[in-house]
């Protein structure tokens, strides 16, 4: 099963090209990408964007998790989505679905949906010992 990166990845490099945007961590770094005469602005994180990008790379971010967003409901739905993400924060060894719900916010996924799918995923888990 693919993860929302899976279907975001790709579009998110050619965003970052398009818009000048990179990633530097340090003044060497930031001085290795920079272009001159170009104003840039840090959006934290070592997240660098030229300053006339800025509304597009947000614009253009926004666009891609939300089709991103859509076209994994469309492959795996909800029920994979969150069988998925309670697996990768090993739910079935914490007892605990919060992790999971924060990570599936952007999505229209419930704390009473994740809930919904829990003893199933848990029943899923003892049966073949995923512990």
């Amino acid at each position: 099963m693919k993860y929302l990166s899976d279907y975001t990845n790709q579009k998110q490099t050619e965003l970052f090209d398009r818009t000048g945007t990179f990633f530097a961590f340090s003044k060497k770094q930031y001085e290795e990408k920079a272009v001159d005469g170009v104003k840039y602005a840090s959006l934290g994180s070592g997240f660098i964007v030229p300053k006339d990008n800025i509304d597009d790379l947000v614009t253009g971010l926004d666009s891609i998790q939300s089709d991103g967003i859509a076209q994994d409901i469309a492959e795996n739905g909800a029920k994979g989505i969150i069988w998925r993400e309670l697996a990768n924060y090993e739910a079935q060894i914490t007892c605990d679905i919060t992790e999971t719900v924060e990570a599936l916010e952007g999505y229209p996924i419930t704390r009473k949906d994740v809930q919904a799918q829990w003893k199933g995923y848990w029943n899923n888990c003892v049966e073949n010992n995923y512990f």
